[in-house]
C-alpha cells in the first residue's frame, strides 16, 4: 500500500492544486517523446492523474509503469469505458453497451444476474490489467428523452428503478475488485435532446420529479459505497440557474447535505463547450464543492487561475485543503499489485453471449422469419453511412444495396423481403442519436413497396418508433460487428431472441 507516501498533504500550493487536476492521456501518442515528456512534467508537479482515450494494451499498459515510479502520491489513472476497456484500448474487449446489458440479463434471475457480475469484474480486470483504477463507470441517467443524442443507448433503461438496480449492482462488483467506481452524470442528463459536448442542456422538472426519477439512482449509488460521482454540465433552475458543475446548491446542498454523499466529486470534462461564456469555470467548480477538476483544456493554465483565486480571496486555502484531505483518503486504497492475468479469448466469447442474448424482437409478423431464401431478400444501409463498409450484413445475401439520403431508390427493392439496417451511434459532438425526417420518409416509402419489411436497429431503438407498418422490428441497441453478427444469427434463425426492450416506444410520433 501507499499510506507512507501519504501521510501529508503535498508541501507547496501549487502541488496541493495540481492534485485536483485529472489531465487528458492520448493513448496513441505513446512514444511521442514530446507528448511523454509533458505528462511526465505533470507528474514531477503533482498532478492528480490522467484520464486515457484510445491506445493499444501493451503501449498503455507499459507507458503507465514507467510513470508510476515518478508520482510522489499515486495517481488516479480514469478512462470512460463503460463498454469495457475496448472502448479505449485496442487489443481489449469490447462489452455490450448499458442499455443492451439490461436488455439480455434480469438481474433479478439468479443465472442472469451471475452472467452480469461475471461481466463487470472482467470488464474491472482488464482495467487493472493495463492500469486504469478509475473507470468512469456506470452511467445512471434515467432516458427519459426519445431524442436523448448523449445519452440514450448510454444508460440502462428509461426506468429508474431499473438504472438504480443495474447500477449500484455494477457499482458494488467495481469496488470489490478494489476500483473507483463514478456515478454520472448528477444530477441526471437523461430527460434533454441538447448534447453538453455542444451547449448547456437545461432541465425544466420540480424537484419532486427529479427526486422520484433522476435522482433515485443516485441515491442507490450512495448507499453502494460508490467511490466518486461526475456532476454533468447542464442546469436545472428548480435548484440553481447556475450549471450543475458551477452549483453550491447542487453539489454541497443537494448532493453532499442531502443525499449524504462523503466520496468524491468531480466535473464532467471541462473542456466541453455547455460551460462556454462562463468565466473562473475551474475557480466556480471548486467553491462548489467539486473536489476533482476533469480534463481542463491546460492543467497548468487552471492551476495558475486557482493559485490566483486564492491569493485574491476567491477561494479558501481550506477548500483546497478539504479536497486533498479527500483525495488522499481514497488514494489510499490504491494497491501496487501484480496485474491479472486476463483470458481475453473467453472474454470474448462472454461479450459475444450477452450481445446475443441483448438481441430484442419488438415486433413479429408470423411467416417473415427465418430469412431462410436469401436470393428473395435485398438489405438496405441506412443511417450513419460510417458502419456501411465493414458490415457483416454485407454478405448477408450475397449482395447489398446500399441506402443514401438523396438517392432514387425505386429500383433497389425488388425482392420479397427488404432488411433495412439502421446505424445510429451516441457520441460527443456528434449532436443527434437518430437519422434525418428526409431518410426516415425514404425508408418508409421502400418499405411499402417490398412484399415484407425488416427494420433492424443497430443503435438507438428509438428509430423503431417511426416504422410502426415494418412487419418485423428488431434492437440491437450496439453498432458493433458483434452485435450485427448476433442479429444476423438470429435472422438465420440459428439463435432465438432473448432480449426485453428496456425502454418505452411510443410509435407514430
Amino acid at each position: 500500500m501507499h499510506d507512507t507516501r501519504m501521510s501529508t498533504a503535498p508541501g507547496t500550493l501549487g502541488k496541493k492544486i495540481y492534485q485536483l487536476v485529472i489531465g487528458r492521456l492520448d493513448g496513441d501518442n505513446i512514444g511521442d517523446s514530446a507528448c511523454e515528456e509533458k505528462i511526465r512534467a505533470l507528474v514531477q508537479k503533482g498532478i492528480g492523474g490522467f484520464i486515457i482515450f484510445g491506445g493499444t494494451r501493451e503501449a498503455v499498459r507499459s507507458f503507465l509503469r514507467t510513470l508510476r515510479p515518478g508520482a510522489d502520491i499515486p495517481l488516479f489513472i480514469a478512462s470512460d469505458i463503460e463498454r469495457g476497456t475496448g472502448q479505449q484500448i485496442r487489443g481489449t474487449t469490447l462489452f455490450p453497451c448499458q442499455m443492451a446489458l439490461a436488455a439480455a440479463l434480469d438481474i433479478r434471475n439468479a443465472e442472469e444476474e451471475i452472467l452480469f457480475d461475471r461481466a463487470m469484474k472482467e470488464i474491472a480486470r482488464e482495467s487493472k490489467a493495463v492500469g486504469i483504477n478509475m473507470p468512469l463507470i456506470p452511467v445512471l441517467d434515467v432516458n427519459q428523452n426519445p431524442d436523448n443524442p448523449i445519452i440514450c443507448t448510454r444508460a440502462f433503461s428509461d426506468s429508474p428503478e431499473t438504472v438504480a438496480l443495474f447500477g449500484s449492482r455494477a457499482i458494488r462488483m467495481l469496488e470489490r475488485e478494489g476500483l473507483f467506481s463514478c456515478a454520472k452524470h448528477f444530477p441526471g442528463h437523461g430527460d434533454t435532446a441538447v448534447d453538453s459536448h455542444i451547449s448547456l442542456p437545461v432541465i425544466r422538472k420540480s424537484s419532486e420529479e427529479f427526486m422520484a426519477v433522476d435522482l433515485l439512482p443516485f441515491q442507490h449509488a450512495v448507499s453502494a459505497d460508490v467511490s466518486s460521482i461526475m456532476i454533468g454540465h447542464l442546469r436545472a433552475p428548480v435548484f440553481d440557474d447556475r450549471p450543475a458543475s458551477l452549483s453550491r446548491p447542487v453539489v454541497t446542498a443537494l448532493l453532499r447535505e442531502q443525499l449524504g454523499f462523503e466520496g468524491l466529486v468531480m466535473t464532467d470534462a471541462l473542456n466541453m463547450h455547455a460551460l462556454k461564456g462562463y468565466g473562473d469555470v475551474p475557480v466556480q467548480c471548486i467553491n462548489a464543492g467539486v473536489d476533482i477538476l476533469l480534463h481542463p483544456p491546460d492543467p497548468d493554465q487552471t492551476v495558475r487561475e486557482i493559485v490566483r483565486a486564492i491569493e485574491a480571496g476567491d477561494i479558501s486555502e481550506q477548500q483546497i485543503d478539504t479536497a486533498v484531505s479527500r483525495i488522499l483518503r481514497h488514494k489510499k486504497k490504491i494497491e501496487e499489485r501484480t496485474e491479472p492475468d486476463v483470458e481475453y479469448t473467453s472474454n470474448e466469447a462472454l461479450a459475444a453471449r450477452i450481445f446475443e442474448m441483448s438481441i430484442t424482437l419488438v415486433k413479429d409478423t408470423p411467416g417473415v422469419l427465418p430469412l431462410s431464401q436469401k436470393e428473395k431478400v435485398s438489405v438496405l444501409f441506412c443511417g450513419d453511412a460510417s458502419f456501411f463498409p465493414d458490415s457483416p450484413l454485407r454478405n448477408f445475401c450475397g449482395k447489398s444495396s446500399v441506402l443514401f439520403r438523396t438517392d432514387d431508390l425505386q429500383g433497389h427493392v425488388h425482392n420479397e423481403v427488404a432488411v433495412f439496417a439502421i446505424f445510429t451511434s451516441v457520441a460527443a459532438w456528434k449532436g443527434s442519436s437518430g437519422i434525418h425526417e428526409e431518410e426516415l420518409s425514404l425508408i418508409r416509402k421502400l418499405s411499402g413497396r417490398a412484399k415484407r419489411s425488416v427494420v433492424l436497429s443497430f443503435g438507438s431503438p428509438y428509430v423503431l418508433r417511426h416504422f410502426r407498418d415494418a412487419d418485423i422490428l428488431i434492437a440491437a441497441y450496439d453498432v458493433s460487428a458483434q452485435a450485427q453478427h448476433a442479429v444476423i444469427r438470429c435472422l438465420e434463425g440459428k439463435s432465438g431472441f432473448h432480449g426485453r426492450l428496456p425502454v418505452k416506444l411510443i410509435f407514430g410520433q
